[in-house]
């Protein structure tokens, strides 16, 4: 084609000379007997690109020279922008920690008897410190009655147009200590009670521990074996009692003390014991009632505990299944006792005769 002829179709000149530019098509040009492998052309004079073998040589134009080496120039300043990014993020991190470590020592250091109103005439911290800002004021709360529901009221049979509100709290077993499932618990409930409080109305969370029953007992005689080598048989009911009591004492004030330290609003002159008399009685009184109603009542035979001498619940009794005769050891007996059978009695009646 002649010059005039390539310029009325300057797109299939452009497409028929990338395409001779490619080594598997320029090699069969070659073979064909094409002079040179390609049709004389007047375009730009192409680059050979260095370090490429001669007999395999890729050919770029200036254009595409120009492109490649802005790419490369974008990919530099790209590579810098990311070394910077990550010095930054670096010394970002360390300054963090380094704050971290100054905000563990932030603490109240000011003197304050409890019951005393928090100083608060001093600078505050910079940043959030739990220790900082906890300190020193739920005695306060307690000293100003703010839990009471006769807080603002002569009394708590006030009438109060907005309303009550009053809950007893979860009792949580005197035997242990407060987990993150009281804490959550605990925490709903401050909020409600809170809420409640702040809307105007008489408020009550009334607060208390539960004996937990058979827990406490083992507990308990464990510790006077331990100490004085006695069972509960020996010291007897009254005197057994006095050291749940003593018990109770011990590990219910810790219990209190964490409900303390979370900041729940109790109103903790009404706390309950579940062995209180006056509690005593409700329990008593209840099922004498339900059981006149006949909503409870005896059916199947109870789980006797021959170590504990008392009845237990089904959640505390651990279920074996036997095939038949089976001897097993029992805590509390010497040798081992006699499973898997039913034996019948039969007692004579005396002057008349008969079995019963």
């Amino acid at each position: 084609m002649t010059q005039d002829e390539r310029a009325k179709f300057p797109h299939v000149h452009r497409w028929f000379h990338a395409m001779s530019s490619h080594p598997p098509i320029r090699a069969l040009l070659e073979e064909s007997g094409t002079p040179g492998g390609l049709p004389s052309t007047t375009t730009a004079p192409a680059v050979k690109q260095s370090g490429a073998p001669s007999d395999n040589v890729i050919l770029k134009t200036p254009t595409q020279l120009k492109k490649e080496a802005k790419k490369k120039e974008k990919m530099e300043k790209f590579l810098q922008k990311q070394d910077k990014l990550k010095e930054k993020t670096t010394e970002k991190s360390k300054a963090e920690k380094k704050e971290k470590k100054e905000l563990e020592v932030i603490t109240y250091d000011i003197p304050t008897a409890p019951g005393q109103k928090k100083d608060l005439s001093g600078p505050m911290p910079d940043s959030y410190s739990p220790r900082y800002v906890e300190a020193a004021w739920y005695s306060w709360w307690e000293k100003m009655g703010f839990f009471r529901p006769e807080y603002r009221r002569s009394s708590v049979s006030e009438h109060n147009p907005k309303g009550v509100f009053m809950m007893c709290i979860p009792p949580p077993n005197v035997t242990g200590n407060l987990h993150l499932g009281h804490a959550l618990t605990n925490a709903v409930e401050d909020s409600l009670t809170r809420w409640n409080r702040m809307c105007g109305k008489t408020t009550l969370w009334n607060p208390g521990c539960d004996h937990a029953g058979i827990a406490t007992q083992v507990v308990v005689e464990k510790k006077i074996w331990r100490e004085n080598g006695l069972t509960r048989h020996d010291i007897g009911r009254e005197k057994f009692v006095q050291e749940i009591w003593k018990w109770k004492e011990q590990k219910g004030d810790r219990i209190y003390h964490q409900l303390r330290m979370l900041g729940s609003s109790l109103d903790w002159d009404r706390a309950c014991f579940t062995m209180d008399p006056k509690l005593s009685r409700s329990v008593k009184e209840a099922f004498v009632r339900l059981h006149d109603l006949g909503i409870i009542y005896r059916s199947v035979p109870v789980n006797w505990s021959c170590r504990l001498n008392s009845a237990i619940s089904d959640i505390e009794v651990d279920k074996k299944e036997l095939a038949g005769r089976t001897l097993l050891s029992v805590p509390g007996y010497s040798e081992k006792v006699e499973f898997g059978v039913l034996v019948s009695f039969a007692y004579p009646v005396e002057g008349s005769g008969n079995d019963v």
